[in-house]
């Protein structure tokens, strides 16, 4: 119960003098999406439904090596499951995770993260296979785009060789004014019908599309004030709002950020 509040806390060692090949152990953040935990790391204020929906960190070991040039990253991990600081009571295998990543500029990066495992006691086990793919372009000098798809598959019963599968595509498109002013748009959808992530108890399960608009101001180089108008869209009426279900969900959210760094 303690353990469960920590972020990030590992240890690495350097495996090889002229190589850049490290093993790493303890909490790290997740090797899947492009959105971390810290807000102001990320190109809009709330994270989509892609990021809430899949690890912001991992626990156990990984495996990495990065060419010399800069440009390529491989990653093997063995982690205790899917956002756990440890493993499921009863659940005696261990999961697994890779990660491969592109970056021949600043201007440009290809990244394909997998995850394989279960979330469950032996009991129960069902094993889920999940795939996330993102890029990150820079058209300009002001102008960002970054796309990202994820795809899972979990087993609908122990013994059984169906699957209930969920994806999800995110585009997020940031304009930088000047050093002080910047605006984001993002588009989103997820759908996973069958309840695998997000249970909803209803017919057409968690079919959800997103909009957002997003204004950030940094008056200084630590601190940021961020405005976001949010709107999200469900096949179904999921979003409870003064005693009923609406499938319609209207909000703006407001932070202000400082870093000590």
């Amino acid at each position: 119960d303690v353990l469960k509040n920590i972020y990030e806390a590992n240890a690495g060692i350097k495996l090889s003098r002229n190589k850049n090949l490290w093993l790493d152990a303890g909490i790290f953040s997740s090797h899947i999406g492009f959105e971390s935990a810290v807000s102001r790391d990320c190109p809009t204020l709330t994270r989509s439904m892609p990021a809430e929906n899949s690890p912001y960190y991992q626990s156990g070991a990984k495996l990495t090596f990065i060419t010399g040039n800069g440009k390529w990253l491989f990653s093997g991990l063995a982690l205790n499951g899917w956002q756990r600081i440890k493993r499921v009571d009863g659940n005696s295998l261990v999961s697994w995770g890779s990660q491969i990543q592109y970056k021949p500029s600043d201007k440009f990066l290809l990244n394909y993260s997998t995850f394989i495992g279960t979330d469950k006691p032996d009991s129960a086990r069902l094993m889920r296979v999940f795939h996330n793919i993102y890029s990150i372009v820079n058209l300009t000098d002001e102008i960002a785009l970054t796309l990202g798809f994820d795809i899972g598959t979990e087993q609908k019963t122990v013994s059984g060789n169906s699957i209930n599968t969920w994806y999800s595509p995110v585009g997020i498109l940031k304009y930088t004014i000047n050093n002080q002013w910047a605006v984001a748009v993002r588009g989103e959808h997820y759908n996973d019908k069958n309840g695998v992530i997000v249970a909803t108890a209803t017919v057409n399960g968690f079919q959800t599309t997103g909009y957002s608009i997003n204004v950030d101001y940094t008056p200084v180089k630590n601190a940021m004030i961020r405005l976001e108008a949010r709107n999200l869209h469900s096949k179904d009426a999921i979003f409870e709002r003064k005693g009923e279900t609406k499938n319609n969900n209207t909000f703006i959210t407001c932070s202000i950020a400082v870093s000590l760094q």
